[in-house]
């Protein structure tokens, strides 16, 4: 989406960048792997065909797509300048889906492709950037914020409960399940799943100020 095509949010851990051609090499390594290619219900590409679907989502007015990075301990400034920018790790990306346009459902997704970088918090850090963003940046109705997650994937579905979604759709012929922002989960779901309700705090990401954290990517 040209929205975001210079557009660059800082975090405490994790910076968000717009995919460019220059990520695809990276990308498209990760996406060989069949547990990836399982999470986000995706189809294996060539990489020309990846660097065609980085020009497309680049021009697209329906996707959103930042790609995450790991922000280095030594780092201090509240932004770095893109030619340190270009030597940070890639971990990951999140998405926006928007079928209807900014009227209709937002559905959000989010991959850290590495075991090794899950856990870490940095998935939590990068929703909640982009979740503001999205709400005061397209503006998107919050209302409006879906996710659509396998049904074996509780990590993730536990992430999103912690963001505020409820868990309101079991898609068994998918075997996917529907999340959606504010809203409280269905227990009949939550005992097909054998999860809970997540009794831990939830993050107010709505309360998240972007102030000096938007920077431009030249």
């Amino acid at each position: 989406m040209r929205l975001n095509e210079n557009t660059v949010l800082f975090g405490n851990r994790v910076i968000l960048v717009p995919y460019r051609a220059e990520h695809v090499p990276t990308y498209h390594e990760w996406m060989k792997s069949p547990e990836l290619l399982e999470l986000t219900a995706s189809e294996p590409l060539s990489y020309e065909e990846e660097l065609d679907m980085q020009r497309k989502w680049h021009l697209d007015e329906d996707k959103l797509t930042f790609i995450l990075l790991a922000r280095p301990d030594s780092s201090t400034s509240a932004s770095l300048p893109p030619d340190q920018l270009k030597t940070c790790k890639m971990i990951g990306d999140v998405n926006l889906f928007l079928p209807d346009g900014l009227q209709g459902q937002g559905e959000c997704e989010i991959m850290i492709a590495s075991k090794e970088d899950r856990r870490k918090g940095y998935a939590v850090e990068a929703l909640s950037l982009f979740l503001s963003y999205l709400t005061t940046t397209l503006p998107l109705d919050s209302s409006n914020l879906i996710a659509r997650i396998g049904s074996s994937n509780k990590p993730s579905i536990r992430l999103f409960q912690k963001l505020g979604f409820g868990l309101i759709k079991h898609v068994k012929v998918f075997d996917e399940v529907e999340m959606n922002f504010g809203k409280e989960d269905d227990g009949s779901i939550l005992s097909d799943l054998g999860l809970e309700s997540d009794g831990r705090e939830q993050i107010d990401w709505k309360s998240i100020s972007l102030d000096g954290r938007i920077w431009k990517y030249d």
